[in-house]
């Protein structure tokens, strides 16, 4: 008899690529996660992870054994959903995943009310990059995310999925204090060609955002300084060594020598809460959802300044 939380390890190593980042997804250290793969393989007499690098591989065994895991753990879930339905109330435990500002401007207020609201259920936080975070919910490696897309560039929902909208998060340009802009009401997106940009690395959202938006302005966008987190590129702002946009969820208070000036039309981005529609009649899941909802009206109207 195959070991459920077993294949839950094994799973999980399969969505997250690595032990270490599957045992932070499940709460566990990565040698448990390690000793429960191991059991499995002995159980199994089979070998389900290589050494590859300083990483592992899945062997074509394993894939074939994550693709039952997964059917099970829907099962599971089925079950669990309808337990919680029949209580009418939320429990257990929720995963969820929000991008870093949301992370940061968002979630702290919605756990802290859930957990208020209801003792019983056990809702945890885990940081991931909306591209990232909507592909762990279609695996059923989390509960629930917070992702987000923008104007120009739409969030791709894959099939097996349902979607809520949160709110519209605005979007700021953010010069040193002296610069040209610095004085104005509003800069149209056409007059941005020129500037020294700062902003995150590839890959990310808002980096394709910026980069698409200026093109098609005519534009090419210079990058002189790449970052992740939203504080130090406006502590490189306020050093004079550029200009970014920046969202205001999460941003935080700026600092002197920093300006924000709006721009016309302003960005926009709009978050999302999304969840796979066979949870959906989980309690949990409806109760997380309206308290993003609650939540979002204050956040949005008292950005940082």
């Amino acid at each position: 008899m195959l070991d459920l939380q077993r294949l839950r390890a094994l799973h999980a190593v399969s969505v997250h690529g690595t032990v270490g980042a599957a045992a932070l997804a499940l709460g566990y250290t990565p040698s448990a996660v390690s000793q429960q793969i191991a059991k499995l393989e002995r159980e199994t007499r089979t070998v389900l992870l290589e050494r590859e690098g300083r990483g592992v591989r899945l062997t074509d065994e394993a894939r074939q054994l994550v693709v039952a895991a997964q059917e099970l753990l829907a099962i599971v879930e089925r079950a669990e959903t309808e337990l919680e339905e029949r209580r009418g109330r939320p429990s257990g435990r929720l995963t969820v995943a929000a991008f870093a500002s949301a992370a940061r401007g968002l979630m702290p207020g919605v756990l802290a009310e859930l957990g208020r609201r209801h003792p019983a259920l056990d809702a945890r936080l885990s940081e991931v990059d909306p591209h990232l975070s909507v592909d762990l919910v279609a695996k059923g490696a989390v509960d629930l995310a917070v992702a987000h897309d923008w104007d120009i560039a739409p969030l791709p929902a894959p099939p097996g999925l349902e979607q809520a909208v949160i709110g519209d998060d605005l979007c700021d340009l953010l010069v040193p204090e002296g610069h040209p802009f610095a004085g104005r009401t509003a800069v149209r997106r056409e007059e941005l060609g020129g500037e020294r940009w700062i902003c995150q690395p590839p890959g990310r959202v808002c980096h394709d955002w910026l980069l698409r938006t200026l093109r098609a302005a005519g534009h090419e966008p210079d990058i002189v300084h790449q970052a992740d987190e939203n504080p130090t590129l406006v502590a490189l702002v306020a050093a004079g060594l550029g200009v970014a946009l920046i969202p205001r969820l999460g941003r935080g208070p700026l600092p002197a020598g920093v300006v924000e000036v709006p721009l016309d039309p302003m960005p926009v981005r709009r978050l999302y809460a999304l969840w796979r529609t066979g949870a959906a009649r989980r309690p949990a899941i409806a109760e997380c959802v309206r308290v993003l909802g609650e939540q979002w009206p204050d956040v949005a109207a008292h950005p940082p300044r």
